[in-house]
């Protein structure tokens, strides 16, 4: 296993390549989502935009997200396949599907969000913290490395800590 993460669209067209840590990995239950991934909820791994080296030339769609920002997914336009996404509201971050990685078994969630949109068939790891949308103390948290302060519900409580079991 290398270091870098590198990966891509499912005929080769576009490749990304990535000198750093991520900043986030998790499932996300929205129905953006939904519809993009065809099931469930889309498996994401986040990183620091200026570690990332891009090649070829996707096709954006953009859609306003709950917050405003909009929210910008990168597709192949021979093949299909979701790459990768931006969003305007946090411009260093750039988002990869973990099923373009090279080496997908790298991807290790540590959060489930939008659980309000989740649906009963879709099951994930239950030990994992759930939060009903995505808050906005957890994306300042990621950026302020305090990542692991949120995970562990000191802050922006997910939907399964032991105060809040609306979702289990």
């Amino acid at each position: 296993m290398s270091s870098k993460y590198a990966g891509g669209c499912n005929c080769g067209a576009i490749r990304y390549e990535i000198d750093a840590e991520p900043l986030m990995a998790g499932y996300c239950q929205c129905r953006d989502c939904q519809h993009q991934s065809g099931t469930g909820h889309g498996s994401h791994i986040g990183f620091p935009r200026p570690a990332v080296k891009l090649q070829g030339k996707a096709t954006h769609w953009e859609k306003a997200a709950d917050s405003g920002n909009i929210a910008t997914r990168a597709f192949c336009p021979t093949c299909g396949s979701p790459v990768y996404s931006t969003n305007s509201g946090m411009p260093d971050f750039f988002v990869v599907e973990a099923g373009s990685l090279d080496e997908p078994a790298r991807f290790a969630p540590q959060m489930v969000v939008y659980t309000s949109s989740g649906l009963a068939w879709d099951h994930l790891d239950p030990a994992l913290p759930r939060f009903n949308k995505m808050p906005a103390d957890v994306r300042w948290a990621y950026f302020h490395g305090r990542r692991q302060h949120v995970l562990r519900g000191e802050s922006g409580r997910p939907d399964n800590s032991p105060r809040c079991r609306n979702r289990g």
